[in-house]
């Protein structure tokens, strides 16, 4: 199974570059018709990991994906499945 993997460390303190990266990645998987996407927000106060989910909570993104899961072994990271 393809899987596209986002790491959000280097840009973890540069708001419009994380949306834009987001924006890119989902693009991409379904361009690509990949069905997961791994997005690794890291661990720290979860501050990065809340404003990954505000984006992907907004309308015109949850109708493009079928669900996100929480990673049980890694809190630090989130799987995004898509329904191609």
């Amino acid at each position: 199974m393809a899987r596209i993997k986002l790491d959000l460390h280097p840009i973890a303190r540069n708001g419009g570059a994380i949306e834009a990266e987001l924006n890119r990645v989902m693009d991409e998987a379904e361009s690509k018709r990949i069905k997961t996407v791994e997005i690794i927000h890291g661990k720290g106060s979860g501050q990065l990991k809340k404003r990954v989910l505000k984006f992907l909570e907004r309308p015109d993104m949850k109708a493009r994906y079928a669900r996100v899961d929480k990673d049980a072994k890694n809190h630090g990271r989130l799987f995004v499945y898509f329904r191609f």
